[in-house]
C-alpha cells in the first residue's frame, strides 16, 4: 500500500477538535493523488492524454476521529481495473498502528474530449500494482432516496466549489450535505453515490430524508436528477 505520514492541523479539526469528515476525505483524495503522481500517472499525464479519473462512488467507515496533533499514516492501494473502472481502498492508521477509518471507491476513467468512458492504456494499468483489497463490509454501490425527505434552499455553484477539472469537487458534496446533519450527528459511515457532474453556476437543490440513526441528501438538478446522493449514518460511540 502507497503511504504517506501527516499530524492532524487545527485547520483540519472540527468544533470538537477532532479530525472532521471532509478533512478525512481530503486526506484519502491527496493519498491517490500522491501515488498516482510518484508513479507519473498524475495530472500531467492525464491532460497530455485528455483523460480524467471521475468518483463514482465513495463508502469511508469510521473507526475514530483522531484530535488535534495526532500523528497519522494515510494509504491507499487500488485492488482492480475493469474496463473503464477502477477500484481503490484507502486507509488511516493511528500512530499505534490501529485503524482509524477504511474506504472504498470507484472511479470510471473518461476522456475529456468527447466524455465517454475509455480503457486505461496499458502503461497504467502496469504502473499501478494491483493489491488485496482491504478487509471491511463493502455496501453497495448505490442509494435509494427515502419518499418521506423535504426539499431545502437551492445552491449556486461558485468557483470555490471547483476543482482543476472546472467542476465541483467530490469532497465539496460531502460538506454541502454535512450541513443538513441533525445536531450531534456523528458519522460512522458515509456513503456517495455521484450521477453527473456540475458546473460553474449550476444549481444544486437539495433533498434531504432523515430516519433513525440515518440521514440521507440528494442535491437534484432542474428536471430533478440527482447529481449525487449522498447517505450519512450515525456513529454509536466516540473514540479517539
Amino acid at each position: 500500500m502507497y503511504t504517506f505520514e501527516s499530524r492532524i492541523r487545527y485547520s483540519e479539526t472540527d468544533s470538537e477538535g477532532r479530525l472532521s469528515l471532509p478533512a478525512l476525505l481530503n486526506y484519502f483524495q491527496d493519498a491517490s493523488t500522491f501515488h498516482s503522481e510518484d508513479l507519473k500517472l498524475g495530472v500531467d499525464y492525464l491532460k497530455e492524454r485528455h483523460l480524467v479519473w471521475v468518483l463514482s462512488s465513495w463508502q469511508i467507515v469510521v473507526e475514530g476521529y483522531p484530535r488535534l496533533g495526532a500523528k497519522v499514516t494515510v494509504g491507499t492501494a487500488p485492488y482492480e481495473f475493469k474496463g473503464f473502472l477502477g477500484y481503490r481502498n484507502f486507509a488511516m492508521l493511528a500512530e499505534d498502528g490501529s485503524c482509524l477509518a477504511k474506504a472504498n471507491s470507484l472511479w470510471s476513467l473518461l476522456d475529456t474530449c468527447t466524455g465517454k468512458p475509455v480503457i486505461p492504456p496499458e502503461e497504467m494499468t502496469e504502473g499501478y500494482r494491483l493489491e488485496a483489497r482491504l478487509s471491511m463490509e463493502y455496501a453497495p454501490r448505490r442509494i435509494a432516496m427515502p419518499p418521506q425527505g423535504e426539499y431545502k434552499e437551492a445552491i449556486v455553484v461558485k468557483k470555490h466549489h471547483l476543482d482543476t477539472n472546472q467542476h465541483v469537487n467530490n469532497g465539496q458534496y460531502i460538506g454541502m450535505a454535512m450541513e443538513f446533519l441533525p445536531e450531534g450527528f456523528l458519522i460512522g459511515q458515509m456513503r456517495a453515490e455521484y450521477k453527473k457532474q456540475a458546473f460553474l453556476e449550476d444549481v444544486l437543490r437539495p433533498y434531504v430524508a432523515e430516519s433513525e440513526g440515518l440521514c440521507t441528501v440528494a442535491f437534484l438538478d432542474e428536471e430533478h436528477k440527482p447529481y449525487v446522493s449522498v447517505e450519512f449514518l450515525r456513529k454509536a460511540v466516540v473514540t479517539d
